[in-house]
């Protein structure tokens, strides 16, 4: 347990990730052959999607041996649509390694996995990858780290470039230089003239190696050297109480830096049994501090879920005390049942490789679980303890979603339900309202990729429709009207007769009242006319929109003493609210939701604009509790946030954030409800 490190790997998209895992499985010897993500040929860009679109959309977990360590890199995506593969690799590490591009520097994606490393409170490593493009500055990219994650950013490295590029760099903290030629690191004295440039930054990390201990302060003001062993116990106090992030630098693809990186993961990551994990009793909920040890019984966590068309769920997990053994049983507190565990594997990729059990500290893979899903335990039964489990983001775009062919919507449903195991950041709902199946998803990529895995996986073509909004009708003024169903046609006939006064009521739901005198209408014919009228008032006369603040008062009317019904009463009421809706002046209402935006300073302006062209409100403006973002409040109808999610994150970078809830009905604009009524009459 000592010698695994289980380390996420985050960072902005395109930052090069992809390529460094490929690195680090070449030098344990892995692979034989450094991969390309241009080629499809990467071990943790395997799913078809990603070999598609080039990029990692998937969480994956390559295990390997290094010296005497063994690492589980958990690889995550980088684009803002899969932030809950980010979350979940998040909840297995014990530390993460931040990937800043040495030519675009610190971008939103890279403050954005820095807080979710923070939310866990792991320690962090970065690393400056790309160095050896001609547009990289690794000065400028540290000036970013810097400025925006404060003086815990501390370079263990400095790069050494010439006039035909990155060359090597220099290791800081044993003063040493270590050139490439081609693949071969060969290690060198400091080059001439370097020594002034890096004298001040390793001044820095020994000034930050002092402040992790007291005797060690007490050295460095009486300049007394430090001993090698000083220096790395003290740079691991350092690295996991968050004092000290190491930067290192150099280029995935080119195999640079990499294996200095392992080795550091190795030196300075803490080991599983050095981060303390909290779970509380499944029955009291009380709080219980876990010791991870393969000693105790066992508590495992599931942090990732496969949807695989042939083999079925794939439950990844990660063990914190005891073991997962194979062949045996454990308890889901969560879903209070038992698991039955068939064989185990490691993971490389996709690559599996069978074993016995997976002991704390450690990860592994299941297959065929029946009730445990994403964020569930797996313990001993009498251990009974929940273990923390991931938060994942709230849906933020929403499309319609029906079937191609008509009779495969139970498919679409199944295999919906399949993908949702799988992807716990997207919902289906079912608006009973609009009789249209919703889609809820991170953005128009991630609904995209849905799609595309429904005809890739399960040979299932879909199509996508913009939501449709549920709009209402009411009245404005008051009318009273008669409603007469009279029908002969040879014997009992039908007959029924009513006067109705329609006005604007006070509550959403149909308010029904009656003021007959002298039994012109008999009483028991009461419920017809109100069951008449409460089936009507589900369609108006505009659009067909349900009819809202709506109150009916019963009158006068007549009656049949043979021929009179209560169908025929029911059928005169409904005759009655036809007449009585278009007279007293019908109007179209619109959904209107509260929207909170979270926004830089900078782009106010264009929100701001933003909001006032979709007829939006604006109710307050200010700062707000999220760190770097002011606050936009604003009143804007339903209809015109079909996108926002989309044109946000264009407009702020990936750095702006909303919520939004419906509050109310309101009376559209003439020019809104004749394009609604126009648009309902040609359907």
């Amino acid at each position: 347990m000592q010698n695994t490190r289980n380390i996420v790997l985050m960072g902005h998209g395109k930052c090069g990730k992809t390529a460094m895992v490929e690195a680090m499985l070449y030098n344990a010897g892995q692979i034989k052959r450094i991969g390309l993500v241009t080629e499809g040929t990467t071990v943790s860009d395997y799913d078809s999607e990603e070999f598609k679109r080039q990029c990692s959309i998937n969480t994956t977990i390559e295990s390997f041996k290094w010296k005497e360590y063994k690492y589980n890199i958990i690889d995550t995506p980088g684009y803002f649509d899969y932030a809950g593969d980010v979350k979940a690799g998040v909840r297995a590490a014990d530390s993460a390694v931040i990937v800043v591009s040495g030519r675009t520097g610190v971008g939103i994606g890279t403050k954005h996995v820095y807080e979710y490393a923070k939310t866990k409170d792991i320690p962090i490593m970065f690393f400056v990858n790309k160095i050896d493009d001609k547009h990289a500055s690794y000065e400028k990219t540290l000036e970013d780290l810097k400025e925006t994650f404060g003086k815990s950013i501390t370079p263990f490295v400095y790069p050494i470039q010439d006039d035909t590029g990155f060359q090597g760099y220099v290791d800081i903290i044993d003063m040493t230089a270590r050139r490439y030629e081609g693949t071969e690191r060969i290690d060198i004295p400091v080059p001439e003239g370097m020594e002034e440039t890096v004298a001040p930054l390793r001044e820095m990390i020994m000034e930050a190696i002092a402040g992790t201990d007291e005797e060690l302060m007490m050295k460095y003001f009486n300049e007394e050297p430090f001993t090698f062993d000083e220096i790395k116990k003290a740079i691991r106090n350092g690295v996991k109480d968050g004092s000290i992030y190491p930067v290192y630098c150099g280029s995935g693809e080119q195999n640079i830096g990499i294996r200095s990186l392992m080795d550091s993961i190795g030196k300075y990551l803490p080991a599983p049994d050095e981060i303390t994990e909290t779970a509380r009793k499944a029955d009291t909920a009380e709080p219980v501090e876990l010791v991870q040890s393969p000693d105790e019984t066992t508590a495992a966590v599931v942090f990732k879920t496969i949807a695989d068309p042939f083999v079925g769920r794939m439950s990844i997990f990660r063990v914190y005390s005891g073991e997962i053994k194979a062949d045996s049983n454990y308890y889901n507190p969560n879903k209070g049942e038992n698991e039955r565990i068939g064989k185990l594997y490691s993971l490389c990729g996709k690559k599996q490789t069978e074993v016995k059990s997976v002991k704390a500290g450690d990860i592994g893979c299941v297959t065929k679980l029946e009730h445990t899903r994403t964020g569930d335990t797996l313990c001993d039964k009498n251990k009974n303890i929940i273990l923390t489990g991931i938060e994942f983001p709230t849906p933020s775009l929403s499309m319609g979603i029906r079937p191609e062919n008509k009779g495969d919507e139970e498919k679409v449903v199944g295999s919906l339900a399949k993908l949702m195991d799988e992807d716990p950041t997207f919902s289906v709902t079912n608006n009973v309202e609009t009789k249209q199946t919703l889609i809820n998803g991170q953005g128009e990529q991630h609904i995209d990729v849905i799609v595309s895995k429904l005809k890739n996986k399960y040979g299932v073509n879909v199509v996508l429709e913009e939501p449709i909004t549920p709009y209402r009708e009411t009245i404005t003024k008051t009318a009273v009207v008669e409603g007469k169903h009279k029908k002969q046609s040879g014997g009992h006939g039908q007959y029924g007769h009513v006067k109705i006064e329609f006005t604007p009521g006070l509550t959403e739901e149909l308010m029904f009242e009656e003021k007959v005198f002298g039994g012109s209408v008999p009483r028991n014919y009461f419920p017809a006319v109100e069951k008449g009228l409460r089936e009507s008032a589900d369609y108006g006369v505009l659009a067909g929109y349900p009819v809202v603040n709506l109150k009916a008062t019963l009158l006068d009317g007549s009656y049949h003493p043979v021929d009179s019904s209560e169908m025929a009463f029911k059928t005169a009421a409904s005759l009655a609210y036809k007449e009585g809706m278009k007279q007293a002046g019908p109007v179209i209402l619109e959904p209107i939701g509260w929207l909170k935006s979270y926004v830089p300073e900078n782009i106010m302006g264009d929100v701001i604009g933003d909001i006032n062209k979709r007829r939006g409100r604006i109710m307050g403006m200010g700062e707000s509790d999220k760190p770097g973002l002011n606050l936009v409040e604003a009143e804007v109808p339903v209809s015109e946030m079909h996108k926002y999610a989309t044109d946000l994150r264009a407009m702020s970078g990936g750095s702006g954030s909303f919520t939004f809830e419906f509050v109310r009905y309101e009376r559209a604009p003439m020019e809104i409800a004749n394009k609604i009524i126009a648009a309902a009459n040609t359907k």
